[in-house]
């Protein structure tokens, strides 16, 4: 019996993760419109990417969560050629993340200050899964999410740890709320 439920538990994982390994998530057609842009620090092209957006008025403002104490609005406006009046109109730095839960705090906390009800999420497509897992947990009810992944080239090592963490916060979830006992 314990062979069994060891093999079996093996391949429910081993299939869990050729899944997240090969099914990254794509990027969000540029047409779709959202209240905001919030993106990850990080990997690179997720900057780049929102600021895209934001320049094609697909959203109209935009959090980069995540940012270096030490970067200050004029030297990342240098960095990423932002004119000024978009710098001060609509993108807000966001200080006081330093992993992906405290991104997500930090997002929801904007989010709810805005009052805004739609965002385009903006991290590396293998960064996605659980970051938008991390910041639907921590929004307000009502607000969607729309995905808009960056792709990457990730390794295999890359992949490995984000599967685990990613399943890892679901289960940690699961045992501290059973869904047998939702609130």
């Amino acid at each position: 019996m314990f062979r069994r439920t060891a093999a079996f538990v093996l391949l429910f994982w081993l299939f869990g993760f050729v899944w997240f390994a090969v099914a990254l998530p794509d990027a969000l057609d540029m047409s779709v419109k959202t209240d905001a842009v919030i993106v990850l620090t990080g990997s690179r092209g997720r900057i780049e990417r929102s600021l895209d957006v934001l320049k094609e008025h697909r959203a109209p403002r935009l959090l980069i969560s995540g940012v270096d104490r030490e970067v200050r609005p004029g030297e990342l406006a240098a960095e990423y050629r932002i004119p000024d009046a978009l710098m001060k109109c609509c993108i807000t730095l966001g200080y006081e993340a330093f992993d992906t839960r405290s991104n997500a705090l930090e997002a929801a906390d904007w989010v709810k200050r805005h009052n805004i009800h739609s965002i385009r999420l903006v991290t590396a497509d293998w960064h996605m899964r659980r970051a938008a897992y991390e910041l639907a947990r921590e929004l307000p009810k009502g607000v969607t999410i729309r995905e808009d992944a960056v792709p990457s080239r990730p390794s295999l090592s890359t992949l490995f740890l984000e599967f685990h963490k990613y399943f890892g916060r679901m289960a940690l979830d699961t045992w501290n709320r059973p869904p047998w006992k939702k609130s």
